[in-house]
């Protein structure tokens, strides 16, 4: 039976894990509204698909880029810490 304290431990290290996780797309989504926002203040351009499609297209190209990172974080926690319990009970 697994104890309290291991749950609320791995949770927490899950939840930390998918704020590295999305470090690199959330910053890179509020860069790219904050410049987009700028261009449309200057330009007084205010077209809605002006700030969806640059960032949908950043968004793609920054997890396409951080993939394997995001893959190799989730597979290590998974092997160190997940098959560590099932198998440790």
């Amino acid at each position: 039976m697994m104890s309290e304290v291991i749950f609320f431990d791995t949770m927490r290290q899950g939840l930390w894990i998918a704020v590295v996780i999305s470090i690199p797309i959330l910053t890179v989504a509020l860069l790219t509204g904050v410049t987009i926002g700028l261009f449309q203040a200057l330009t007084s351009i205010q077209e809605m698909t002006l700030t969806f499609v640059p960032k949908l297209a950043a968004i793609i190209v920054v997890f396409w880029a951080s993939m394997d990172f995001m893959t190799q974080t989730l597979v290590s926690f998974f092997h160190e810490r997940i098959i560590s319990i099932i198998v440790g009970g």
